[in-house]
């Protein structure tokens, strides 16, 4: 992961808190302006298959909302996690030292587990109303901690509401966002309750 920006270079712009529809959990997550880029940082305590998690996790992009890393610490279960993502310049993905070759063409990473990763789609597409885009995202998968392709697509039908659809996931859905592009409405799985 590139060197942590210092607190002159860091500018906190906001902070979110997600509840989730789906299951119990929730999300909080803050977004802060960097001299290069974007940074989210942020904590999610829910449950996968059952399974009690506790994620801590911090995405890095570039000025034009690019995923540089990601990083995400804490615990499934009994299972301690500690896994670093990095995109390199070449457009390849790493998980920790391992190369990910089937997400190479993917410019976003999706965390599965926060809506907070959709916000990199939609500030990076940066779609007028009426407009769509395929956004194919490499999406960290649970358990296994290894990256998928994630077929999704944005069709922006208002100044804050994409319809949103992940087939390969059975998705589908109209979500609301924030003039920031924060998801708060994901039907069926995420509500914000405060920002």
């Amino acid at each position: 992961m590139p060197p942590a920006p210092s607190a002159s270079q860091t500018k906190l712009v906001a902070a979110f808190f997600w509840r989730r529809l789906d299951q119990p959990g929730h999300d909080c997550c803050r977004l802060f302006r960097l001299s290069g880029g974007w940074k989210l940082r942020g904590m999610a305590v829910f449950s996968d298959s059952g399974q009690p998690c506790n994620f801590a996790y911090e995405v890095l992009v570039d000025s034009h909302w690019k995923t540089r890393s990601a990083r995400l610490t804490g615990f499934r279960a009994r299972k301690e996690i500690d896994v670093r993502i990095r995109r390199t310049a070449d457009g390849n993905w790493r998980v920790g030292t391992q190369m990910q070759h089937a997400v190479a063409d993917c410019i976003d990473i999706d965390l599965g587990f926060t809506p907070a990763t959709n916000m990199l789609a939609v500030r990076r597409l940066n779609l007028s109303v009426g407009e769509n885009a395929e956004a194919p995202a490499a999406w960290l998968a649970l358990p296994s901690l290894k990256l998928k392709v994630l077929p999704q697509t944005y069709l922006r039908s208002a100044e804050l509401e994409y319809e949103y659809e992940a087939p390969s996931v059975g998705y589908k859905g109209r979500l609301r966002v924030s003039k920031l592009g924060v998801v708060e409405q994901y039907p069926r799985l995420f509500e914000i309750a405060s920002a």
